[in-house]
């Protein structure tokens, strides 16, 4: 017989000694739309069909604003946003931050809040800011809401990402996925602005 069953929790909100760090001089400009890291992310990949083709817009500090209409094809419940999509909706954004950090970053844990339903056609408005950074651990939180940027707020998250070198993608990565990108030039002017940090 097997033994309960432990599973250990990272917080999400910041440590007492996390700083704000700078925005990184290689950050988008605020107001400038943030392409997608990868052509077939489901996130924020253009050519992913099913996708959320999420898109993004980096703010004025550590902060972006993204959204996404909900389509057929994401719906769980009828004629509502499945929780997953809405989750990875949050993902995508909140790990958009990193490009303003100027370094690579993978999700560490996320939690979530749903407050209310998104219905199918609706458009979801993210806005996510850092909260904090202690060494290699950045702090993000996020809010969803619909019927516009002001609108009601649907679904809030708080993550912590880790910071990792571009090593980690292309260890772990499948290797034609790693070579489609190793192949295409803008692709990897994307990764190389990455390569100047730790």
């Amino acid at each position: 017989m097997n033994g309960p069953i432990t599973t250990p929790t990272t917080p999400t909100t910041p440590p007492a000694d996390a700083r704000l760090p700078e925005r990184s001089p290689l950050a988008p400009a605020p107001g400038t739309v943030i392409g997608s890291h990868y052509d077939e992310c489901f996130g924020c990949g253009p050519h992913h069909p099913q996708g959320l083709q999420l898109t993004a817009v980096a703010g004025e500090h550590l902060d972006v604003t993204a959204q996404f209409t909900v389509k057929p094809a994401h719906q769980g419940g009828p004629g509502l946003a499945h929780g997953g999509v809405l989750v990875t909706a949050m993902d995508e954004t909140l790990g958009t931050l990193n490009w303003l950090l100027g370094a690579p970053a993978v999700t560490g844990r996320l939690e979530t809040d749903f407050v209310r339903p998104v219905p199918v056609d609706s458009v979801l408005h993210i806005h996510a800011r850092v909260t904090g950074v202690h060494g290699r651990k950045v702090y993000s939180a996020a809010e969803g809401r619909i019927g516009g940027p002001d609108g009601p707020v649907a679904i809030r998250a708080q993550a912590l990402f880790i910071q990792v070198k571009l090593e980690h993608f292309t260890t772990h990565g499948r290797p034609e996925d790693v070579q489609k990108i190793l192949d295409d030039p803008d692709q990897i002017k994307r990764a190389r602005a990455f390569e100047v940090n730790p």
